[in-house]
């Protein structure tokens, strides 16, 4: 497979994970990404994996969840692009084996370029986004890039610090009690940087680096990559202890990465999961809408009793 990414510039290479970092891709050169391509992996997708959200109250958490139901995937392309939706095929590269090769390629090229990074985990997605669409202001937890191969969009960042990002927050981020969630006021725009992305462009960013989206009048395709080092790991594993003492009624007096403190947390994390309580308290995906072409934003309410998470 050729090159997907140009060559990281010195500086870029020493600024990967701490500071933005934009750069130019191959990936529409691939037939992966037309629309004969996505209406196929939106109907073969399983309902886990395949994330339909419409626009809605004030960010991501309050966004309604929609069902594709038995709609062929040309028709929810069709939604798309005179609706407000946005489509996301979750964690591609674990059920579709063009896309695992794809990550294989494109953590390599980095991983052979950038001194240090030691990728354990990765996963790529596809976002298929309405024109003119939104995401307001959050949080996501492993490291990230997003690749524009169709349409544009402005991607704007912001600090990763009080008080563009509250612990509290990042927290419950972290432990899925909320679907990225992250307090926003006007001014934050005075500190945030604004990146016009056109097919080509990729750009990632800081750990935990709260952002937010304004696509242009055009639908929008994006491949979306995460990533997870030791050190992002022991990152997480440090937030997640932190918000479970929160929760249980004790204030986190350190964000250390190393010590008996911190080891405790790796622990407390552990158990928390291991013992199932994040699933049944965490976020949860309901979908109360479905995907309809004809209807207002693309989708038309459904009965309450027939409001359902995605199922398998």
């Amino acid at each position: 497979m050729p090159r997907i990414s140009e060559p990281l510039t010195p500086e870029q290479r020493e600024a990967w994970g701490r500071a933005t970092v934009q750069l130019r891709h191959h990936l529409a050169e691939l037939d992966l990404f037309g629309d004969d391509s996505l209406a196929k992996l939106i109907e073969t997708a399983a309902p886990r994996s395949l994330a339909i959200h419409t626009e809605g109250g004030t960010g991501p958490a309050t966004w309604p969840s929609v069902t594709r139901g038995d709609l062929p995937g040309e028709r929810v392309l069709d939604a798309v692009r005179n609706g407000k939706l946005w489509v996301n095929l979750v964690g591609i590269s674990e059920w579709d084996a063009r896309f695992s090769e794809l990550a294989d390629q494109i953590f390599g090229e980095f991983s052979a370029q950038v001194p240090g990074l030691e990728v354990v985990k990765r996963k790529l997605g596809v976002l298929i986004s309405s024109p003119g669409a939104t995401v307001h202001y959050h949080v996501d937890i492993p490291g990230q890039a997003i690749w524009q191969v169709r349409g544009r969009k402005r991607f704007i960042i912001y600090p990763a610090a009080e008080p563009f990002l509250k612990a509290e927050e990042l927290e419950l981020a972290v432990r899925s009690a909320s679907y990225g969630v992250a307090s926003f006021e006007p001014w934050f725009d005075e500190h945030g940087v604004p990146h016009d992305l056109a097919p080509g462009d990729a750009v990632a960013w800081p750990l935990n680096g709260p952002h937010r989206i304004e696509n242009a009048d055009e639908l929008s395709v994006s491949l979306t990559s995460e990533h997870w080092t030791p050190e992002i790991r022991r990152t997480y594993a440090m937030n997640y202890g932190n918000g479970l003492l929160r929760h249980y009624g004790w204030t986190p007096r350190s964000r250390g990465l190393e010590g008996p403190a911190f080891w405790t947390k790796v622990a407390l994390t552990a158990a928390y999961r291991k013992s199932g309580l994040q699933n049944k308290k965490g976020y949860q995906r309901i979908a109360k809408f479905a995907v309809d072409p004809d209807g207002p934003n693309g989708v038309r309410p459904l009965p309450e009793s027939e409001w359902a998470p995605p199922g398998d």
